[in-house]
């Protein structure tokens, strides 16, 4: 996997653009106080809503190959961080909201579960600094 990130002088203030390996292109800033234009979201939110994405992708794909009828997965992240240098993730919660047609709460539990255990490797990496918890919720369709 490779990412190049640029940054584009002092006329930008801190803007940068992420290109990912596979051509996709990410802007991120930081707030004015920190010198930024308030641009793009900021690095430490975009890791955050990585790691949405990745647990997310478990949950759908899981569900799916379990031939359970789903038609939507929302996750609700909240991240603490460490209040000095690094300002690392201290704790973060999870809320699931899984819709879809007859689906148990079991087997939403146990896609969570895979995810968080097994697969999510962005959760499972930041669950060596953070507390993460998790919990859901289902709705029908």
């Amino acid at each position: 996997m490779e990412c190049k990130v640029s940054w584009r002088g002092t006329d930008n203030g801190m803007s940068m653009v992420a290109e990912t390996g596979s051509g996709h292109l990410i802007g991120m800033d930081g707030s004015p106080e920190a010198g930024g234009r308030n641009l793009g979201a900021r690095p430490m939110e975009l890791l955050l809503a990585g790691t949405g994405g990745c647990t997310a992708f478990d949950m759908v794909l899981i569900l799916k190959r379990g031939r359970h009828e789903v038609t939507g997965c929302e996750v609700q992240l909240h991240a603490d961080r460490a209040e000095t240098d690094p300002k690392v993730f201290t704790r973060i919660t999870m809320h699931f909201v899984v819709t879809g047609n007859n689906l148990k709460p079991e087997a939403v539990e146990r896609a969570m579960k895979m995810s968080a255990e097994k697969y999510c490797s962005a959760s499972i990496m930041l669950g060596k600094s953070a507390e993460i918890a998790h919990s859901f919720e289902v709705r029908a369709a």
